[in-house]
């Protein structure tokens, strides 16, 4: 079986992830083709996007968002995405379960005897009017039938994983702050969410494969696992096994992969590209190893921006006073440094809308 070397690995993900070469592909399918981006804060798709798409106009995804093809809600891993309307509407039941037993395993205890099927009744049944509430006032009108859970612990039930939600605008649109508000998937996109499949089968567990793959691979199952929480993928892959091909990866593990997914020669040359707070491309792997060091790992999982140099994680950045603020994590060459300010200046322009490109990278490490 062929094995695949790290810096492969490394290729292949910026090529999927759209950080190899920025796409023309339109807002909608960017999204779509990566089955969603982590966006719990909320300006931080924008910043991704940018880097993946060429001439990002961040007003259409801002009208991507009021005009209900986009989807703030919680999904994969109980995290907030941004996912297309038609996603959304197909994955939400599969993660169903996995989305209560994430809020279980935080709050187990505070639910010992609630039925929580009579819950998600009783808070489907008041957000059925179609008005935008926060947890708190969910949680304030269900609290005196439910006592027993702390506030907080109710309201992540319900909105986290009992009542299917969506949170509206202007919460995610661009160069705007809103609260989170939440109205019914059903109610804001005029539709159910499609059921699962009454035979056993596992269609949309299939899909889920296949696009993770698309987006993501070569990788392993545990790499899927982690991507989206979901335990029960196994016969998924099963099922369609045939349709996929086969590596190893430098410690043995097996990698799955679609056959006419790219892969890129490992020297292909990777442009710097700076990250958003909790990018996919990092937090869609349970082996990180392909594009960060093991060293700067909680990076990604503590929200720091990051910048790719040679498609690695190589420095930090941030925004001060409208400069891009970058510090090395390594020591970087003076080419290495002109090609990350180059692509700062870049990124500060379009975070302020022309009115500065000022970029300063810090001294790197010795």
């Amino acid at each position: 079986m062929t094995v695949l070397g790290t810096r492969a690995l490394n290729r292949a993900t910026l090529a999927r992830q759209l950080l190899l070469d920025r796409a023309g592909m339109p807002v909608l399918d960017a999204v779509g083709h990566l089955c969603g981006m982590q966006a719990q804060e909320p300006q931080e798709p924008f910043t991704g996007l940018w880097s993946r798409l060429r001439g990002f106009d961040p007003a259409v995804l801002s009208d991507l968002l009021t005009g209900r093809r986009v989807v703030r809600t919680h999904l994969m891993r109980r995290t907030v995405h941004l996912l297309t309307a038609d996603d959304t509407v197909a994955w939400r039941a599969r993660h169903d379960t996995m989305l209560r037993q994430r809020v279980l395993g935080t709050y187990r205890r505070e639910f010992e005897g609630v039925d929580l099927g009579e819950l998600a009744v009783a808070g489907r049944a008041v957000m059925a009017d179609g008005e935008p509430r926060t947890m708190a006032e969910l949680v304030r009108v269900l609290a005196e039938r439910w006592p027993a859970p702390a506030p907080r612990a109710l309201g992540e039930m319900l909105i986290a994983a009992l009542v299917p939600v969506a949170q509206t605008p202007p919460r995610g649109l661009w160069r705007t702050k809103g609260g989170v508000r939440n109205v019914l998937l059903s109610s804001w996109l005029g539709r159910t969410i499609d059921p699962p499949a009454p035979d056993g089968a596992d269609p949309v567990g299939q899909a889920l494969v296949r696009r993770y793959l698309a987006a993501f691979g070569p990788a392993a199952s545990a790499d899927l696992r982690a991507w989206c929480g979901l335990a029960g993928l196994p016969a998924a892959v099963a099922e369609i096994r045939e349709e996929l091909v086969s590596f190893r990866d430098e410690r043995g593990r097996e990698l799955l992969d679609l056959p006419d997914a790219p892969r890129p020669d490992p020297d292909t040359p990777a442009p710097v590209r700076f990250l958003p707070a909790f990018d996919n491309a990092i937090l869609g792997y349970h082996d990180r190893g392909r594009i960060i060091d093991d060293a700067h790992r909680g990076l990604s999982v503590a929200g720091e921006r990051v910048v790719l140099v040679d498609g690695r994680v190589s420095a930090t950045w941030t925004v001060e006073a409208g400069t891009v603020a970058v510090t090395p994590l390594r020591r970087l060459s003076p080419a290495e440094c002109a090609t990350v300010a180059e692509e700062g200046r870049e990124l500060a322009s379009f975070l302020s809308d022309g009115a500065s490109d000022r970029v300063r990278v810090a001294a790197s490490p010795s």
